[in-house]
């Protein structure tokens, strides 16, 4: 196994706060329409595309709260739409991600292909085939 071995004249020591991973907190928060229980999450990223995802889960009907120190909860006992709004896909790659949840849990989902930047090509294909499989 690599290590890191710093030589120094002083002893390291103190406290460092490591923020929440955006790349995991929007697959973790589509991940909360997989159940009707109340899901709580702590140390999420305050992103634009956090605020995304809790908006497009806001507009499937689940119910969402975030305090001032982004802990979030959130509820989707009563969803109630199985369309994400084109509005907010298109603004969102990740938003793709709820594809999977919502078609887990009632059988079926609409989402739009994803819009977001233009780093270079991030197809679906692998994530549609997955879909066909199943």
């Amino acid at each position: 196994m690599d290590k890191l071995l710093i030589a120094g004249g002083k002893r390291l020591s103190g406290t460092l706060r490591v923020s929440g991973a955006k790349n995991s907190a929007l697959p973790i928060l589509a991940g909360c329409v997989l159940t009707p229980e109340p899901v709580a999450l702590d140390n999420l990223p305050h992103l634009h595309d956090v605020t995304t995802m809790l908006e497009l889960l806001g507009c499937l009907g689940a119910e969402v709260v975030v305090d001032e120190k982004m802990r979030v909860e959130v509820s989707a006992r009563h969803l109630d739409q199985l369309c994400a709004p084109y509005e907010l896909v298109k603004t969102m790659r990740a938003s793709f991600v709820v594809m999977g949840p919502l078609l887990a849990r009632f059988g079926e989902a609409e989402v739009s292909l994803p819009g977001g930047c233009a780093i270079g090509a991030r197809p679906v294909d692998q994530h549609l085939k997955a879909f066909e499989a199943l």
